[in-house]
């Protein structure tokens, strides 16, 4: 498969799995984190999927289309292996939906790369929070659930936060 079909393979599962998530946490309390702005497409899409809910976005070096940035007091900027423990200081596991979206472009430079994000991120989820990525998260505080119909295995991944 090309690259360009793999792209759109992965964008349309995101969209997918981001309707999906914001549909399931529809009327539970909790904050809604995107771990990686990117251009804003995602957080984008969440802020029309969830109007009425301030989304938290955090990325390194802000660098998204001005239309698709959020406002200064809900960016946080800054190495996300500060910037996560700080905000659960702040606030504790309080998401009900974390979407991740970092990535060096290799699972498994992820891997390494990433290697303290899914203890963070089971950090600041509520029990029953649902967790998303696009490459695998292993803690034993996120269980993976079964991807909305449509998305193909190891395209995406869903956990819910235990407890």
């Amino acid at each position: 498969m090309s690259r360009l079909d793999s792209f759109i393979r992965r964008l349309e599962a995101q969209r997918t799995v981001l309707n999906w998530a914001a549909a399931a946490i529809q009327g539970r309390d909790g904050l809604v984190l995107e771990l990686g702005l990117g251009n804003g497409r995602t957080y984008d899409h969440l802020r029309e999927l969830l109007p009425n809910r301030d989304i938290h976005v955090f990325e390194r070096h802000p660098q998204a289309n001005p239309q698709s940035t959020p406002p200064a007091h809900l960016l946080v900027v800054g190495d996300m292996a500060e910037t996560l423990p700080a905000f659960a200081n702040r606030h504790g596991a309080a998401a009900a939906l974390i979407h991740v979206d970092v990535t060096t472009g290799a699972p498994e430079r992820d891997a390494i790369a990433f290697s303290w994000l899914p203890a963070h991120t089971a950090a600041l989820a509520l029990p029953g929070a649902i967790v998303l990525s696009g490459w695998p998260l292993a803690h034993d505080q996120l269980e993976p659930m079964a991807l909305p119909q449509g998305v193909p295995a190891e395209r995406y991944f869903a956990y819910r936060r235990a407890g």
